[in-house]
């Protein structure tokens, strides 16, 4: 290796390496740590101010930290459902904040210490291509490797909306750090993080606003999964417009004013503050790609093959600049199957058939495999079953009464296709559905299985029964 760390390589100019990784996020991490158990001479740039990555510093661990603490408040609030008298239950947002930053600096100092133990060499710089197997850093300093892996990441999108480059707003990464409570807030967009964190300054007692361009909600997920979350937060006195177009947003004495258009009428809504949650851009600009003849889509995400291998064979790509799903666990896999084929070993490619997604709403919104829009477009001849948690009896005793499971299978086999988890702890439940996809197991091999009762889990045996039971007809049927 040609140096242990970034202090020492201040007058270096050149050097060259089996692997760099571009990015010490969750991917660029695995792809490091998965390069160097075949090749000892490996390195890792990141030009970040604080090393982590999105998930540990901005993305999925602090806004969880914060979203369960929301969740226990909003029980204590609903406490007289139980028999229970909990009064003035209210949130202590310096206290909040506080409990965040601990949980989270535990979580980023493990990974500092992962990146910095010493296995690569680490270089705290930002780079850019400079031809197709050569990177310059900030400093001046070259590297040139055999193979390279980028996984630099996304940044928060700010997308042509009248008006919006030209006031402040918050951002994702500022509603985390809030440690203090907005009166009002209006809220743009209706993705998964919009969505996550509208309900939970909601909760804490912000009068908000929702704004969303589509027909609903959460327009990735079914629709039936997205009504029964848009029902959730209307109930909880969210403020939701769906299939809107803005046409102004602008800057007042008193805060922001957005002018929309909502079935065919002008509406105006003002509030404190304006939270732009329109989605994140990959960070892919800056590399200078086109000196290393690697190519993006329009998106500007990386182009990549089942192995992560753009369109430079040597280069590889893994993560948020290059996924469709900004997925932590997605972004590993795909950098470990990257690291694996670039070092010349076996390699298995990401299976989306058997994606995992979750949203961490209340109720959660949880999807394995393949949705029915999935298996009508591959054409396969499926059965589908559901059951309501309104009719379960732990979730009812819980007063965890919103949502439902649904279950696909191949209709000639019972093989496990898909299933959806709309409910109480659905990012937990839908692990059971989620290990039968690798598995290619059949309703009837889960059936097999011990379900305890009572249960949340146990909600699964329904749509399991009925699709027994449904298999069986149509095999009388073929008879």
């Amino acid at each position: 290796m040609c140096l242990a760390i970034t202090e020492r390589n201040e007058n270096l100019m050149s050097c060259h390496y089996d692997f760099i990784s571009i990015g010490g996020g969750s991917a660029g991490y695995a792809g490091a740590r998965t390069a160097r158990e075949k090749w000892e001479n490996v390195a890792l740039v990141d030009g970040a101010r604080e090393l982590g990555g999105l998930c540990i510093l901005q993305g999925c661990m602090p806004s969880k930290t914060l979203i369960y603490s929301t969740e226990v408040l909003h029980l204590a609030r609903k406490a007289g459902q139980f028999g229970l008298d909990i009064p003035n239950a209210s949130a202590d947002m310096p206290k909040l904040h506080e409990r965040k930053r601990r949980v989270i600096g535990e979580f980023a100092a493990h990974r500092q210490s992962q990146l910095q133990s010493g296995e690569f060499d680490l270089y705290r710089q930002s780079a850019r291509f400079t031809g197709d197997h050569e990177i310059t850093l900030d400093n001046g300093t070259k590297l040139t490797a055999d193979k390279f892996l980028i996984a630099t990441g996304s940044h928060i999108n700010c997308p042509p909306v009248p008006g919006l480059s030209e006031i402040p707003y918050l951002t994702s990464d500022d509603v985390l750090e809030l440690d203090y409570l907005p009166e009002s807030v209006i809220v743009l967009g209706g993705g998964y993080v919009g969505c996550e964190l509208a309900q939970y300054l909601r909760r804490l007692g912000t009068r908000v606003v929702q704004i969303q361009r589509s027909f609903r909600i959460l327009k990735d997920t079914p629709s039936q999964a997205a009504r029964t979350v848009e029902n959730v937060f209307r109930q909880e006195g969210i403020e939701l417009f769906t299939d809107t177009q803005i046409e102004q947003v602008e800057q007042t004495d008193k805060g922001v004013r957005v002018t929309f258009y909502h079935q065919g009428a002008q509406v105006t809504r003002e509030a404190a503050t304006l939270f732009n949650a329109l989605g994140r851009s990959p960070n892919t600009k800056q590399l200078a790609l086109e000196s290393a003849n690697v190519e993006c889509k329009p998106s500007g995400h990386v182009t990549t093959n089942e192995y992560q291998q753009t369109s430079n064979p040597d280069i590889f790509a893994a993560g948020d600049c290059a996924s469709p799903y900004e997925i932590v666990h997605v972004a590993i896999m795909q950098a470990e199957c990257a690291a694996r084929y670039a070092t010349g070993r076996h390699a298995e490619p990401v299976d989306y058939n058997s994606l995992v997604k979750v949203i961490f709403t209340d109720p959660q919104i949880a999807i394995a495999g393949l949705s029915e829009d999935d298996v009508q477009a591959q054409g396969i001849e499926y059965l589908s079953a559901d059951s309501p948690f309104d009719d379960h009896g732990k979730a009812i005793l819980m007063e965890a009464k919103e949502g439902y499971v649904k279950i696909l299978a191949d209709k000639e086999h019972g093989r496990i296709l898909g299933a959806e988890c709309v409910g109480k702890d659905a990012s937990e439940l839908i692990h059971s559905l989620a290990v039968a996809l690798p598995l290619r197991a059949t309703v009837h091999d889960l059936l097999k299985a011990h379900w305890f009762h009572p249960t949340l889990s146990e909600i699964w045996t329904y749509p399991l029964e009925d699709l027994v039971a449904a298999f069986e007809r149509t095999r009388l049927a073929w008879r």
